[in-house]
């Protein structure tokens, strides 16, 4: 029942190719952003998309395996956790960021879109 306490479920597509970062002992380290869609009416009872962004980022082996099958434009359903940061910018400036840390994915492009 723990892992219900912080737990994300997302389906979306990638903005862009996944940033590999291998750090010392040879860990790897992937970076990379998702959107989903979320469509609902307006007062006016038209249709709207409205596109949400998401950091997601994923170490070891769960990273080698993102770095090596994930593209832009790919369909994702990811699993991980919301992970909070607090750091402080050059100019001294406190700065936030929340990240998905991913635990597992499945690709959800068909074979075909994804070789393109």
């Amino acid at each position: 029942m723990n892992t219900l306490r912080n737990k994300v479920s997302l389906i979306g597509r990638l903005g862009a190719a996944p940033e590999v970062v291998k750090l010392e002992g040879g860990r790897a380290l992937t970076r990379f952003s998702i959107a989903t869609n979320e469509s609902y009416k307006d007062k006016k009872g038209e249709w709207q998309d409205k596109v949400q962004w998401h950091n997601v980022v994923s170490w070891g082996s769960t990273a080698d395996i993102a770095a090596n099958l994930l593209k832009k434009g790919n369909e994702i359903a990811l699993e991980g956790k919301l992970v909070h940061d607090v750091y402080e910018a050059k100019n001294g400036e406190k700065r936030y960021s929340t990240n998905i840390e991913m635990r597992e994915f499945l690709l959800l492009t068909p074979k075909e879109d994804a070789k393109q």
